[in-house]
């Protein structure tokens, strides 16, 4: 018997270790120090519909008379601070650049109220007006640092990306263009959110082996939490934004250069581009999880691979500039 119960003893040690070895293997991500920029970061607050809103910028010193803005949109249960780790502070540096504002707010405990209606999270059981605080927040800006009002543009991770597809839906002359990175638009039985049927700027950066968001379409779930419901294709949420911009046929399709084969990760785009039209791009990332692409660091493995084919940033902040 005792010799059972120390084979039993040892089992059971070796599961753990095991189960510790797996945890910190899916879990484990590149944590880096801020860059030593030029820059300088701002922090502040605003008051609206009764509740304080809070964010950060990373203002350049590369900063010009009308700086574009670019709000950078943290995932569920995240912070704007969060949203520039988990990005690497890439957006600080392309910003610092290319002499737009890195806008970093916060969503309402954690959340934003995007347009998937089934979500559980309290910014969208409470119908936060976070279109607004966004839109009284470029206004903050512009008074502050002389921000163009034509030039605000959104991305955003998951959540945020979601959120960035509000403002493209429910206030086309806020946002010039929006780029969502691990976001579909939701399916039509479950969108919260009013169609304005105006056209802006539409890249999508998705991976094929995304584990929250599925490439495909269908339902999003979060460690067994579905309760933010069905999103569409990738392809289904391009066709959208690109017939309400006017197009009616195929797009462009390219294949970028495999850079880093070691990876495991392509990247295929498609494009419809016009003059005087709205750009929509769909970049899909083959192989690629719920992550921001970037050329050296990674996120956990939890969320799927990262791919290092592009820096996601500068891909953005490129689409962003050149958004008609």
């Amino acid at each position: 018997m005792s010799r059972i119960l120390k084979l039993l003893a040892l089992v059971f040690v070796l599961a753990l270790i095991s189960i510790s070895l797996l945890g910190w293997w899916f879990l484990r991500y590149d944590v880096i120090d801020p860059p030593a920029l030029a820059g300088q970061m701002e922090v502040g607050a605003i008051e609206h519909a009764g509740k304080q809103r809070t964010w950060r910028a990373y203002v350049p010193s590369s900063l010009g008379t009308h700086p574009p803005v670019v709000f950078v949109l943290h995932g569920s249960q995240g912070s704007g601070n969060d949203m520039r780790v988990m990005s690497f502070y890439s957006f600080d540096v392309e910003a610092e650049r290319a002499g737009y504002i890195a806008v970093y707010p916060d969503g309402y405990q954690g959340h934003w109220n995007d347009c998937r209606a089934s979500a559980s999270y309290a910014a969208n059981r409470e119908n936060i007006d976070d279109v607004g605080f966004l839109r009284q927040l470029a206004a903050e800006l512009e008074q502050r640092f002389g921000a163009d009002p034509q030039r605000v543009y959104a991305t955003g991770l998951s959540n945020g990306g979601h959120m960035a597809f509000r403002l493209a839906l429910e206030a086309p002359d806020l946002v010039r263009g929006i780029a969502p990175m691990a976001a579909n638009l939701p399916r039509a039985e479950n969108l919260g959110c009013a169609e304005s049927g105006e056209a802006v700027s539409v890249m999508v950066i998705n991976g094929t082996e995304d584990p929250v968001n599925p490439y495909n379409g269908g339902m999003v779930e979060i460690l067994g939490d579905d309760s933010r419901g069905p999103v569409r294709s990738m392809q289904e949420t391009g066709r959208y934004w690109a017939e309400l911009a006017g197009y009616g046929g195929a797009p462009e399709t390219a294949r970028w250069p495999d850079r880093v084969p070691e990876d495991g990760t392509t990247v295929e785009v498609e494009r419809w581009l016009a003059p005087g039209r709205a750009t929509v791009e769909l970049v899909s990332v083959i192989g690629g999880g719920h992550t921001v692409p970037n050329p050296t660091f990674s996120l956990p493995l939890l969320l799927g691979p990262t791919s290092h084919e592009f820096d996601a940033a500068e891909v953005i902040w490129d689409f962003f500039s050149q958004a008609p």
